[in-house]
């Protein structure tokens, strides 16, 4: 039915006749009312602000029940939310991303190109959002396509609770407002885009400055045991698969090292390696660690953050210790890794990423599943290919070879002479059971190169420092760098990140301001991950 031609109380599906001379208000009104919106959303600098002032500027014109704007996504042939729908609540729809379906009211304005007037939805409550639509008691339907250099960006759509007034007027002022918006969300877009790629090209930048001294040396990864080659072997297999790995064995066996080895070895080589500490991951801090957050999502948020998840766009994902995350936090990250796609903080736009999850734990997730600990749902989604690391005690043969290369790999870092083992120390670190694995033969390594640079040393000398009789808790010496490090997060975690004022960590700590801020930023610490 044309849209000149007056409806009888039946529903109308209207083709407009975009030459029609019926204007709204008079011509100037008209342009008046085009350019109080225009002024409105032009100099907004979000998705939200944006529509939430076209919104209101649209209420001054005409009265809706319910106003939105859907955006097509063509890599996934799905309509997203520019921003939350202003008016009626429809929670189905609302909630998140949907296929494109031409049974839609978006989804045929964008397929069609061509606006869509429904005086009477009764007639179309074979759509199933249209039968949503009903039972909010919406009786008519607008829609009109945000055409872009002949590309269908979205729409943008009315629901009425009573059919407006002069409807094909209403329409035909729509139809010049689309081509407005649609212009004005193509740039928002385009500048949403351009900042989100600003921000996450400076957080990977401090990511890696971080990293800085701690990435993956192929040439220092060695291995000599016939159980460590069968698993070199099987990471060589699985490293070009895009399969999710779960790399299990017991604290300080090399989980880590595999896991960067896998990626090195990948396809996503030249993409970001990175690493998450689930057992970190307090649950103020969860969202915005791996999804990021937008600035004014919450107090202590003064700028825009990109998440781990999308740092690692292309590249690979490192969930350490993920037997260590609490239930409810698993059942947000099964979320995520199930669908690859998540929102920031504070924002509602949808953000897809293509990454690659390896995941490793010292638990045994099997009986954590039994105790109810460990959600079987996230643990068939992580292990699609495990690996076991085997422990150090099972491996006697590449402790010598270790201990000489950890020695060499210190000389070189630390510019001292090595100490000299005799054949009787090196029997008593073979016959040790190596609670702490590699991890703990490093750490010792180091303590013998700070005390016997250059001297020989002695059974009496390696006996205290391995704790060699049965019963006795290994020592592994920390650095005192690593021990400060440790009591900056201590008290940062008390104080949620708090650094000044009267109970702010400098306080605590007894120490300037100035002088906390600068051991924090040697640390690699930002008191804004520990706000609550």
């Amino acid at each position: 039915m044309d849209m000149s031609k007056k409806s009888s109380g039946r529903s109308s599906h209207h083709k407009l006749d975009l030459n029609s001379s019926k204007i709204l208000w008079g011509a100037a009104k008209r342009y008046k009312a085009l350019l109080e919106v225009n002024n409105a959303i032009v100099n907004q600098t979000s998705c939200q602000s944006f529509f939430q002032s076209m919104a209101r500027e649209i209420r001054k014109i005409f009265h809706y029940d319910r106003f939105s704007i859907s955006i097509y996504q063509p890599d996934s042939h799905s309509l997203s939310w520019f921003a939350m729908a202003e008016g009626i609540e429809l929670k189905e729809i609302d909630d998140g991303p949907r296929i494109l379906d031409k049974n839609t009211v978006a989804g045929a304005v964008v397929t069609s190109r061509k606006p869509l007037i429904i005086q009477d939805i009764s007639h179309y409550s074979h759509w199933h959002t249209i039968r949503l639509l009903m039972e909010a008691g919406v009786r008519t339907v607008m829609g009109f396509p945000l055409i872009v250099r002949g590309n269908a960006v979205g729409s943008l759509n009315f629901s009425f609770k009573e059919p407006p007034a002069m409807i094909d007027e209403l329409a035909d002022f729509l139809v010049d407002l689309s081509g407005q918006v649609a212009l004005a969300v193509d740039n928002m877009l385009s500048h949403t885009k351009l900042e989100r790629l600003n921000i996450s090209l400076e957080e990977q930048k401090h990511y890696l400055l971080k990293q800085v001294g701690t990435q993956y040396n192929a040439d220092k990864f060695y291995y000599s045991s016939p159980a460590m080659q069968e698993i070199m072997r099987q990471v060589q297999i699985v490293a070009d698969s895009e399969a999710d790995v779960l790399i299990t064995g017991e604290t300080g066996t090399g989980k880590d090292c595999i896991a960067r080895h896998l990626h090195y070895l990948s396809g996503r080589r030249d993409a970001l390696f990175v690493k998450v500490n689930c057992p970190a991951l307090t649950p103020s801090l969860f969202e915005s660690e791996l999804f990021g957050h937008t600035r004014g999502a919450f107090t202590g948020a003064s700028s825009n953050r990109v998440g781990r998840f999308e740092m690692a766009k292309g590249g690979t994902i490192f969930l350490d210790e993920i037997g260590e995350l609490p239930l409810h936090l698993q059942a947000k990250l099964l979320h995520v890794l199930q669908d690859r796609r998540f929102e920031r903080v504070g924002d509602s736009q949808p953000i897809e990423v293509n990454f690659r999850v390896i995941a490793a734990t010292n638990a045994d997730l099997q009986k954590a599943i039994r105790e109810k600990l460990f959600r079987s749902d996230l643990y068939y989604r992580i292990n699609a290919i495990s690996l076991h690391i085997p422990p150090l005690r099972e491996r006697v043969e590449e402790i010598e070879p270790l201990v000489r290369r950890l020695t060499q790999s210190q000389v070189e870092t630390m510019h001292r002479a090595p100490p000299i083992y005799s054949s009787e120390v090196m029997e008593i670190l073979k016959r040790h059971s190596w609670p702490g694995n590699v991890r703990q033969l490093k750490n010792i390594i180091n303590h013998l190169m700070i005390l016997f640079s250059g001297k020989p040393v002695m059974q009496r000398d390696i006996m205290p420092i391995v704790n060699i009789n049965e019963g006795e808790e290994p020592f592994i010496p920390l650095t005192l760098a690593e021990v400060e490090r440790a009591h900056l997060i201590k008290v940062l975690s008390t104080t949620k990140g708090v650094v000044g004022g009267k109970n702010g960590a400098a306080t605590v700590l007894k120490m300037p301001k100035s002088t906390l801020q600068y051991k924090l930023r040697t640390h690699g610490l930002d008191p804004r991950d520990f706000f609550h």
